[in-house]
């Protein structure tokens, strides 16, 4: 069982999106969700793909839930 703990860069890796520190800032300056009842999956930014990885993440506590749980409260600040 794999126990290692998700970063968020690596999340940013598996989202396909630039991983580098400065570009995750960026990231989360510009895409902003104003509304507590827009889920993170459903923000119209994200593929189909990426969606579906961030909502199987959360619904199904995968290990990925965690780094999944940061993101959307660092969307939602």
């Amino acid at each position: 069982m794999d126990t290692s703990t998700h970063t968020f860069s690596a999340l940013f890796e598996q989202l396909g999106l630039a991983s580098d520190k400065e570009s995750i800032e960026q990231f989360i300056r510009t895409h902003q969700l104003f509304s507590d009842e827009i889920p993170l999956h459903a923000a119209s930014y994200w593929s189909e793909a990426q969606s579906e990885f961030l909502r199987e993440a959360i619904s199904s506590d995968s290990d990925w839930a965690e780094v999944v749980d940061e993101l959307n409260n660092s969307l939602h600040a």
